[in-house]
């Protein structure tokens, strides 16, 4: 069988230094998860101007469906402006008011969520309460057995302790980084080890899978019950735009498949790491990749 998995949220534009590349997290997620197999779709919103227009035209060329993606007759395409730090890590600047800020849980999302066998979101996407209202209801409709992974990206001041703890109820696979554990460490007042305080995010929450990326610091992941941590390994960064997503992707194909947790881990690692070498989120994706799950990810029709 071929597995459904969508990205839910924001789509935009990253404004690189090296030129601009779509993106937004979610978007990301889908177009990478559809590259090692899956059958991908994004739902979300884009303005109806030349930016949505060339949205369409590229999620045609990366094989997301555009049944999916809504069209606001008021509001511009997202932009955001991205800088690099001398470490290649990004900072962002959001445009405010834009189309993905407006998302609805239209009957075409719904039946999208509704056959998904994952759902990728975050809290970026949900700064506004109209978007907000529509990714919640729009998850809660995935089916039981599904898996809904919140990437929690905690972009600036886009998110609030109400927000994040609504999105964690509502999933079962919680992925953040190292400074996002910082933040959520001081949020719900935490102690321990980086371990035990992950531990009491599986208790509190119920996660079945919690994956901490620790740039080059590697990665770490529990399973119910189990851990498994992947050493740092040496890469030529060019900018860590989309490596999470990445990241997100291949473990989402993995759990999917019911790949060992050790095994997926390390091919999670494997293509974050090559999309670290590449400019923007959504690069091409070497055949490589795919053949990584060949007896258990057959070619989309």
């Amino acid at each position: 069988m071929t597995f459904t998995v969508v990205g839910l949220g924001e789509v935009l534009w990253d404004l690189l230094p090296t030129g601009p590349q779509l993106g937004g997290a979610p978007t990301n997620f889908a177009y990478q998860a559809g590259a090692l197999g899956a059958r991908a779709m994004m739902v979300t919103r884009v303005g109806n101007d030349d930016l949505g227009r060339e949205v369409i035209e590229r999620f045609g060329k990366m094989n997301l469906p555009s049944e999916t993606v809504q069209v606001d007759p008021v509001r511009p395409t997202g932009t955001v402006t991205v800088t690099l730090n001398e470490k290649g890590v990004p900072q962002y600047a959001f445009a405010d008011d834009t189309a993905w800020e407006q998302l609805a849980a239209t009957n075409s999302a719904l039946t999208a969520i509704s056959g998904a066998h994952a759902v990728c979101f975050g809290t970026l996407g949900q700064r506004h309460p109209v978007a907000r209202k529509a990714i919640q209801q729009l998850v809660a409709a995935a089916p039981a057995d599904a898996l809904r992974i919140l990437d929690i990206n905690l972009r600036l001041d886009f998110y609030s302790r109400e927000v994040i703890e609504q999105s964690m109820r509502l999933s079962n696979i919680l992925k953040l980084n190292d400074e996002e554990l910082v933040v959520l460490t001081e949020m719900f007042s935490l102690q321990g080890t980086v371990r035990q305080r992950i531990e009491w995010f599986v208790r509190t929450f119920g996660f079945k899978t919690v994956v901490l990326t620790r740039g080059s610091s590697g990665s770490l992941i529990h399973q119910d019950g189990r851990w498994s941590e992947a050493p740092p390994q040496p890469v030529r960064v060019v900018d860590t735009v989309g490596a999470g997503d990445a990241f997100a992707a291949a473990l989402t194909m993995g759990l999917l498949s019911g790949m060992d947790l050790g095994e997926v881990h390390a091919i999670a690692a494997e293509i974050a790491r090559y999309v670290c070498s590449q400019p923007g989120g959504t690069p091409p994706m070497p055949e490589a990749f795919r053949r990584k799950f060949p007896l258990r990810w057959p070619a989309p029709p």
